[in-house]
Formats: structure tokens, sequence, C-alpha cells
């Protein structure tokens, strides 16, 4: 198994260790230590994990877990010396995929990676024609080249990728990428779907991939 770890933990030495222990077992790791630094560096870098410290210096840990899910589906195991129920149900609600008390065994730490990675590979990916969604680091690729896509984007493109031929009305657009009640119009949609489609044909002119079925809305359609 192999992939990129982020390592966000103060604690130097345990940090370290934990690298060590994970290069062993074939990832890579990287670490920080500020909690402050955690979201610029996932939107870059997009790993396959985070292994995330609570109580951080700059930004809890909660407070970065929270941002990150705004974004990101990227696995989240959070790592904290708090023991009690209300903390790891909080961690879990906020979008964490596991949570490991301290102390621990550097050993426990690595087969809760695996198995974390493991569902996360398991039914990750939408692949069609060229393109794939990751959609735990909200990433799309069209031929192996990264579109850049912002989290609505990715939500859009995934809705109507899942289902090609399919037509969806802008009313079921708006309440798939936008789940907070936020009040967005038909234009609103429409504007998304030039950016996606001026993403899209960026990297390949001749794939006209989104359809517009007048009065109706939209289709994900290859082969039209």
């Amino acid at each position: 198994m192999s992939g990129k770890i982020l390592i966000v933990e103060d604690e130097l030495k345990l940090a370290n260790v934990l690298a060590d222990y994970l290069t062993a077992s074939g990832l890579d790791s990287v670490l920080l230590a500020n909690g402050t630094e955690v979201v610029p560096w996932v939107r870059e870098n997009k790993p396959d994990m985070v292994l995330l410290d609570l109580m951080l210096p700059g930004r809890d840990g909660m407070d970065v877990c929270k941002e990150n899910r705004t974004f990101s589906r990227v696995p989240i195991i959070m790592m904290t010396a708090r023991v009690e129920e209300i903390d790891r149900l909080l961690g879990l609600e906020l979008g964490a995929d596991d949570y490991i008390c301290k102390p621990f065994s550097p050993r426990e730490v690595v087969a809760r990676v695996k198995a974390v990675l493991r569902r996360a590979h398991d039914g990750q990916t939408l692949q069609v024609q060229g393109l794939v969604l990751d959609e735990h680091r909200y990433r799309a690729t069209l031929r192996g080249r990264d579109l850049g896509l912002t989290a609505v984007e990715f939500k859009m493109l995934q809705l109507l990728i899942s289902n090609p031929g399919r037509i969806y009305g802008r009313q079921q657009i708006m309440e798939t990428i936008y789940n907070d009640d936020r009040f967005v119009t038909d234009r609103t949609v429409d504007s998304h779907v030039k950016k996606l489609r001026r993403k899209i044909e960026a990297v390949d002119p001749k794939a006209t991939l989104i359809h517009s079925v007048y009065g109706v809305g939209y289709k994900f359609d290859p082969e039209p």
C-alpha cells in the first residue's frame, strides 16, 4: 500500500516516530506542527490522509477538520489525549474518519491508517471517458490533467457524471451543490456550468461533455 500522509503534531519526537513507522510500511509522510498551516497545505498538495492532533498551536484540530470538510473528503484520523465520549463524538460529527487516543502504539496508528485508506479507496473514484473523479479529495482529472475544480464545481460534475444522459433540472442541481439553505438563483447554476465547461475545454477543446437541455436543465453526455 502506498500514499502520502500529512502528520499534524506539535510534539516533534512523537511526529518523527510516526513518520518512521509509516515509512517502514511504505507510506510517505510530511510533518506540520501548527494548525494554521494545515488547510493551505491540504488545498495545495492533496494528501491521501491527514493524521491530525486535536490540541495544536495556532488553530484547534476540530476547527481545522471542520474547514477541511468544506472542500475536501481527504480521510482524517484525529489524535488526542482527550478521552471523553463527547470529544470522540464531536470529532466524528465534524468529519473525522477515525479517532485514536493518546498514549497509543505507533503500530496501532499504522494499522488504523491502512484500514481507513482501504475504506477510502473502495469506490472513491468515478471514471468516464478520460474523466476521473476522486470524491475523497474533491479532485477531478481529464486525461491525467487536474481540472482545478472548486468544491461546488466538483459536486456538480459528480452529480452529472453519476448518470450519463440523465437530465438534471436547475433546482435539483442547486439542492445537491448547496446543502446549507443559502439563497441561489438559476443564473448561479448557469454560471457554475460555464466555468466547469471552460475548465474542461482548457484541457481538451474537443471535449463537449456537459449539454444544455432548453427549458429543463443540464446533462452529462460524452457521446450526444
